[in-house]
């Protein structure tokens, strides 16, 4: 007779759980854990969003919307994308609303990838990449940055990794973990290396209203010979606070968005209307709420990067996100064991590099979202760790 493990998918069996929630876990069943790991703003969402999203459930607007999302939220999704990137959408056919960003991207990835595709993952890179690209049936091939370049992509790293099975590239900037983005000239170059080749970029971008030291965000939307080739993704959990409210969205060529809604209907049916209601909120009233939120992570940014240097522990400038990625190889500790020891030790958490991919060896990344008293308080505590290990 099988066992009941015996039924489940063998692709599903040997996916390894997410290395962020494995120490988060851990450090859940510990008293006076300090957490730099998990990568949730500590700001409630602004309260014009919460107000729109209370006067939607006093109205009794709860009905379902259409596959695609509220054509009035997907109109406020393009005219930010048009002030952000000054680049155009058709909100009818070239916009779809998802639950958070994570969906868009496995929708992108079973929309377009099966047997025998391969798909570019680069990384250090968020932890479901991959798994999507398996569980859509391909085959993930993985383009390592370094920090010798920033983690930035470079058009060799892509161009070496290239076949004739090669269908698509993922990438998230700004990064998460490493807190690396790419500027126009990145984008150029790799623009210039793609503009040939039928290779669609899958663009995360869950992260581009945070950019720091006068930084702006850049898209590979913004290169003519790519924006009909990339599927961009976004949402509100990062920028806006909203992570719980569960909304993203992935922009297009119209044909695959089409087929992206017939997989989004079939599995989702449609994002949380009171969330899609919020969100037109947000897009049309909160510039200024985010931009006070940036703020307050640039500041942070320069406490904790200036908290690494001072022990020690070289620490590139992050330029995205709300993550630094620092490495600990001098301690000669691997990332795992430094981040268990420092657990333990000092009570204090955060993710080893390696779950963002073999890439990350070396490095420990550390979340900013959090209150500045935390945030100083980890400093000291992982201070006296490193200090330790010196001895």
């Amino acid at each position: 007779m099988k066992k009941p493990e015996d039924f489940v998918n063998k692709k599903v069996l040997d996916m390894p759980f997410s290395g962020i929630r494995k120490f988060f876990d851990i450090a859940s069943e510990m008293d006076d854990v300090i957490s730099l790991g998990v990568g949730e703003p500590d700001f409630d969402t602004p309260w014009p969003i919460r107000e729109r999203a209370i006067y939607t459930l006093e109205k009794g607007r709860t009905v379902y919307t259409s596959n695609a999302g509220l054509l009035e939220l997907r109109r406020e999704i393009c005219n930010y994308i048009k002030r952000t990137l000054d680049v155009n959408y058709d909100p009818k056919t070239e916009v779809l609303v998802t639950v958070g960003g994570s969906e868009a991207v496995d929708a992108a990835m079973r929309t377009v990838v099966g047997p025998g595709d391969e798909v570019l993952v680069v990384e250090p890179s968020y932890v479901c990449y991959k798994p999507c690209v398996t569980l859509a049936g391909g085959t993930p091939v993985v383009v390592n940055t370094t920090a010798e370049f920033d983690f930035r992509l470079q058009p060799e790293q892509i161009l070496e990794k290239v076949t004739d099975k090669t269908k698509a590239i993922i990438a998230c900037y700004p990064n998460n973990p490493t807190g690396a983005i790419m500027e126009y000239e990145d984008w150029a170059k790799i623009a210039e290396a793609l503009k040939d080749r039928d290779i669609l970029i899958i663009s995360d971008e869950i992260y581009s209203e945070l950019t720091y030291n006068g930084k702006k965000h850049c898209s590979p939307v913004q290169f003519p010979e790519l924006r009909d080739k990339t599927i961009l993704v976004n949402g509100f959990s990062k920028g806006y606070a909203m992570t719980g409210w569960r909304l993203g969205y992935a922009m297009g060529p119209a044909p695959i968005i089409k087929q992206m809604i017939k997989v989004h209907q079939y599995v989702i049916m449609c994002a949380p209307t009171i969330s899609q209601r919020a969100a037109v909120e947000g897009l049309r009233s909160c510039d200024g709420e985010v931009e006070k939120m940036r703020k307050q992570y640039e500041m942070r940014r320069r406490v904790m990067r200036q908290g690494f240097l001072d022990m020690g522990l070289d620490c590139f400038e992050a330029l995205g996100a709300f993550y630094l990625f620092p490495c600990i190889k001098s301690t000669g500790l691997s990332s795992d064991d430094f981040c268990t020891q420092l657990l333990y030790d000092q009570k204090v958490a955060v993710v080893p590099g390696t779950a963002f991919g073999d890439a990350g060896e070396g490095f420990i990344r550390c979340s900013y979202a959090y209150s500045i008293d935390d945030i100083k308080k980890a400093l000291e505590k992982i201070a006296v760790f490193v200090e330790k290990l010196k001895k």
